[in-house]
């Protein structure tokens, strides 16, 4: 039986997720499935000290996510197109940069148990800017927890993010660069971004 179409959205923090992923709502009459990141006790004190959260944050992370993957997505295909502004697998980015050693092994162990059973995207579209765009992008929206977020962990995160769609091969794969791109302000932008 074909289900609906299912489109992912991913990139760096900042980049413009959710902000793409709600244009695409509308445009294709989808129900837009949204991360939610505010829930997490950990990420505050996570991006003030890396070393010390970054285990209870992913694991919060991974849990909430899957979740979310395992009850929401399959309910709103069911009655129609999706749109996320997220895809399960940056779970495993985020812990390959930010965790380590037993803990690492210990997370593993569990998103691959996890992972088996959330649903791959029709699309994935992987928004990608510039470092420096995307501090910028993060300084504009100003929310409190990321105040503390340093140029060089975003420079870790794109980069880990390249990395990781380089070889990405789960589902088809759309990049589009956003360093000029504004689908805010810019109708022009946010129609080559729904035709794209």
């Amino acid at each position: 039986m074909k289900r609906n179409p299912y489109i992912a959205i991913e990139g760096p923090i900042g980049v413009g997720k959710t902000t793409l992923a709600r244009i695409l709502g509308d445009a294709f009459d989808a129900e837009v499935l949204l991360e939610v990141f505010e829930e997490n006790p950990f990420l505050s004190n996570f991006y003030v000290d890396r070393e010390r959260y970054a285990f209870q944050t992913q694991i919060f992370f991974l849990l909430s996510r899957y979740r979310q993957q395992s009850r929401v997505v399959p309910d709103a295909l069911a009655r129609g197109p999706l749109v996320s502004d997220y895809l399960f697998a940056k779970d495993w980015l985020f812990a390959h940069l930010n965790i380590h050693n037993d803990e690492l092994t210990v997370y593993e162990q569990l998103y691959t148990a996890l992972s088996e059973r959330v649903m791959i995207p029709d699309l994935v579209v992987y928004l990608r800017a510039s470092t420096d765009v995307l501090m910028q992008r993060i300084a504009l929206r100003d929310r409190p927890y990321e105040r503390a977020l340093s140029r060089e962990y975003m420079e870790e995160v794109r980069q880990a993010y390249e990395r990781f769609f380089s070889t990405y091969s789960e589902a088809p794969l759309l990049v589009i660069d956003t360093d000029c791109l504004d689908f805010v302000h810019n109708p022009r932008d946010r129609t080559e971004g729904i035709n794209r």
